[in-house]
């Protein structure tokens, strides 16, 4: 009898070990060109610009035509002549690449055509493992960037969440960090779990919401983020707007105002991994609601207002990257969103799901397509553009 009941836990354990692992198996990118059918733009086609990028982070256009691609492990690309060059450009810094740390955004200087500068955020190794989010900028040549300095550090910690940056119209810099766990978040005198705004030069603008407040760090534009993986400036009204992952649901857009407080860690729509509620109510007096949310989570990455010809039915939509859908691996997506003239949300659309393609970023190029960065092992540059 004994017996027999240590065999059926016996069996019972091992049946519970070879249970199925949540997710989709990984499939390959093909070599393409792709013709996908969408909703209101209907066919369009997926062109494979370049492959072979690991974990490709953030894509930038140059006036001469050609790409730069950030890789998270701490490489600068390019692409000339829509081929990618094998060798890395020089003059990245050294690089704290360990899981979500490492390389992440890329921007030009809006007076890049005199100057030739390019801005990038990192991860700054310290001691200890501990690492600070960093904006640097550097002077781009044939070979990669000179003249690399730091503009602005966070204080070295553990954190280890990604940034995003974008020009405003007015040329200043609005910069992400993040702070997925913890109560930095909230603390005003933490950087992390912030948007944070600064000159071109990394220093403080004197109209900021924070600056003079006692126990404010003066850099600090809003506060109760968790992990920011898009940001993007709509170039014509010029709001801005911030997206940020929940952790089990509760994903957000932002729209981006001074001093505001959007919640994270006491406030969410989302739940903890482990299944209890982040909070019992998602809405509170002096904390920002969310643009748009998702239930469950898409693993929102990054973001681009629409605004050229070569799509009108798409034209003042938000494209963003998604990872994943509702904690499943190898769900990757693009997720369409439409908003009347007030803002509000009219519809949206999940795109390219049938590649099971992780989107780390996507950006319209400066000939009306929209390109994307596939987040893989072996990443890809894939440019949209209407079927004919």
């Amino acid at each position: 009898m004994i017996r027999a009941f240590l065999l059926t836990i016996g069996l019972g354990a091992c049946a519970f070990a070879q249970q199925p692992q949540p997710g989709i198996p990984h499939q390959a990118l093909g070599a393409g060109p792709f013709i996908v059918d969408t909703a209101e733009q209907h066919k369009i086609k997926l062109t494979v610009v370049a492959r072979g990028i690991p974990h490709p982070w953030s894509l930038a256009f140059l006036p001469d035509g050609n790409m730069l691609i950030t890789e998270r492990a701490c490489r600068l690309r390019i692409v000339r002549d829509n081929v990618l060059d094998p060798t890395p450009l020089t003059g990245i810094p050294k690089v704290n690449a360990v899981r979500n740390a490492g390389l992440f955004d890329l921007a030009l200087h809006p007076n890049f055509a005199q100057n030739h500068w390019i801005y990038f955020t990192y991860s700054k190794p310290g001691e200890g493992g501990k690492s600070a989010t960093t904006l640097a900028r550097g002077t781009l040549d044939r070979n990669g960037l000179a003249d690399v300095k730091d503009l602005f550090s966070t204080d070295y910690g553990t954190v280890l969440g990604g940034s995003r940056i974008a020009f405003a119209n007015d040329g200043s810099i609005f910069m992400t960090t993040g702070a997925a766990t913890g109560p930095l978040a909230q603390d005003p005198m933490s950087d992390y779990g912030k948007v944070l705004h600064l000159r071109d030069d990394g220093s403080i603008p004197k109209d900021n919401p924070f600056v003079g407040k006692s126990g404010y760090r003066p850099e600090i534009y809003t506060l109760g983020h968790r992990d920011q993986l898009g940001l993007a400036i709509n170039p014509v009204t010029g709001t801005v707007l911030s997206n940020e992952n929940g952790p089990n649901g509760g994903d957000e857009i932002n729209i981006i105002l001074p001093g505001r407080n959007y919640g994270w860690p006491t406030m969410s729509y989302g739940r903890d991994y482990a299944g209890p509620r982040i909070s019992e109510l998602p809405i509170k007096e002096g904390i920002e609601q969310p643009l748009v949310i998702w239930i469950p989570s898409i693993a929102l990455s990054g973001m681009t207002f629409y605004t050229g010809e070569k799509f009108p039915a798409w034209k003042n939509n938000i494209f963003v990257g998604g990872m994943r859908y509702g904690e499943i691996p190898n769900t990757g997506r693009l997720e369409r969103v439409v908003f009347n003239d007030k803002m509000e949300e009219l519809r949206r659309e999940s795109l390219l799901t049938e590649f099971h393609q992780r989107i780390r970023d996507v950006r319209q190029g400066p000939d009306g397509y929209l390109y994307l960065l596939t987040e893989e092992e072996d990443g890809a540059l894939i440019r949209i553009e209407p079927a004919q």
